[in-house]
């Protein structure tokens, strides 16, 4: 029976995951995140996120040195929780990466329109007032289905392709950091805060979930590692894509707010783009911004696409979904059913337009806190180290608390019914095909 191909090494778990984290959110929602927290509630919501993650990836190391299984949370669960639980554990972490690529292959529209405003012509029909058009709907497809014939055809062709985005992302980050340094000035923070110092955090660290989701994918590609691959390589790659991606967002928010005052642009569309082409008086930071959105968007779309067909794919060999999707293909080795599924249901997504954009990273940010829960809970039950405990009590405490946050009704920012309404759906979708399987 054919086998994964196993060509990874650590250069490629940290692009993997570091990709999987940074796309386009610092362009699209960068307005809504300044509306939420202002430009200090914002950074500190990132930056605190970040570090109380730790202990997350912490566990995330621990775990797939003694069970290297591309299932991740699903098999961490199998340990200890009856198979229901363990299912949908991984069912509800599968929404946190797939969630991401019909985000992703929608975004790219925006994106494209915002230069090319040709492309918002030829209206095809409305979802919740937002209109979905055809030439960028094409794009979307486009993407998708590139990415599909990427990952289809080995994940040494999609981790090379990760590793170049990843430095061109980081390399046009350094150049904007160093632009905003240069033009802006302090007096644009004030005020610190859009409500109370408490609420600003809080609301921001409410999406920081979403964001940071990522860090933990590593794991989903054990079974292919490299064979001199150590495996204190995991916690490595898990500990810098956390680092580098909570610096990453903490540092594009503190850029944007010292370029322009924050509250002109609430409400703005690409209010990154808008904040360096006002503050410079030029057009050239809006194309190189552009162009590091684009690279952002193709990273996080073939992370989050890979990551979500190695849990397919562990499912499917599982034999908790339909087994087919556990097939490897004799040439590539590659899971090529897992990825023919998600291009399929990337696709799908693709057509609910705009309207799937704000509301996606409140219900991808409550599934990966989840996933976390249950990976820490259920390594705190297998170990029985006491200092190890501790940092798995934390994450446990961590994840809990994000968890909590958006289902529980005292705290601003909890779940809408609309977001309960495609919560429910996912798991209604997640039981047909556990009812299906054989």
């Amino acid at each position: 029976m054919a086998k994964l191909a196993r060509k990874l090494r650590l250069h490629d778990y940290f692009a993997l995951a570091f990709g999987t984290m940074i796309g386009t959110g610092w362009l699209v929602l960068m307005d809504d995140w300044l509306g939420r927290g202002g430009p200090l509630g914002a950074i500190l919501g990132y930056a605190i996120g970040g570090v109380t993650l730790l202990p997350v990836g912490y566990v995330y190391g621990q775990w797939v040195r003694r069970l290297p299984d591309s299932a991740g949370e699903a098999a961490y669960t199998a340990q200890v929780f009856p198979a229901i639980v363990s299912y949908f554990t991984g069912w509800m972490m599968l929404l946190a990466y797939f969630i991401v690529c019909p985000w992703e292959a929608v975004a790219l529209g925006k994106l494209a329109a915002y230069i090319f405003p040709r492309l918002n012509t030829l209206e095809l029909y409305r979802i919740g007032d937002q209109p979905v058009f055809l030439p960028r709907l094409v794009l979307g497809v486009a993407l998708t289905v590139f990415l599909g014939m990427l990952n289809y055809r080995g994940i040494r062709l999609s981790a090379n392709f990760q590793k170049l985005m990843t430095s061109a992302v980081l390399l046009c980050f350094v150049v904007i950091v160093a632009v905003s340094a240069a033009r802006g000035a302090p007096a644009n923070f004030h005020p610190l805060f859009s409500r109370t110092p408490l609420v600003s955090i809080l609301l921001t660290l409410q999406i920081v979930p979403y964001f940071l989701t990522g860090f933990e994918s590593a794991p989903k590609y054990a079974e292919e590692s490299n064979p001199d691959f150590r495996e204190r390589g995991y916690l490595w790659a898990i500990a810098l894509a956390l680092g580098v991606g909570g610096f990453f967002y903490a540092t594009c928010i503190a850029a944007v707010t010292y370029a322009l005052p924050w509250q002109d642009l609430l409400g703005k569309r690409f209010a990154t783009a808008i904040a360096f082409e006002r503050a410079l008086q030029a057009h050239w930071p809006v194309s190189l911004i552009f162009t590091m959105a684009l690279l952002g968007l193709f990273q996080c779309f073939n992370g989050n696409f890979a990551a979500s067909t190695r849990l397919l794919f562990a499912f499917g060999r599982r034999g908790t979904i339909p087994s087919s999707f556990g097939g490897v293909h004799e040439g590539f080795q590659t899971p090529y059913v897992a990825v023919l599924g998600v291009t399929a249901g990337s696709l799908a997504g693709l057509f609910l337009g705009d309207a799937l954009l704000v509301p996606v990273t409140e219900v991808g940010s409550m599934a990966s806190a989840l996933g976390w829960f249950a990976a820490c809970a259920s390594f705190w039950m297998v170990e029985k180290r006491a200092g190890i405990r501790m940092v798995t009590g934390l994450g446990i405490l961590v994840s809990l608390i994000l968890v909590l946050m958006k289902v529980l009704p005292i705290f601003p920012g909890h779940f809408s019914p609309a977001e309960w309404v495609a919560f429910g759906i996912w798991i209604a979708l997640g039981a047909a095909l556990h009812r299906r399987r054989g």
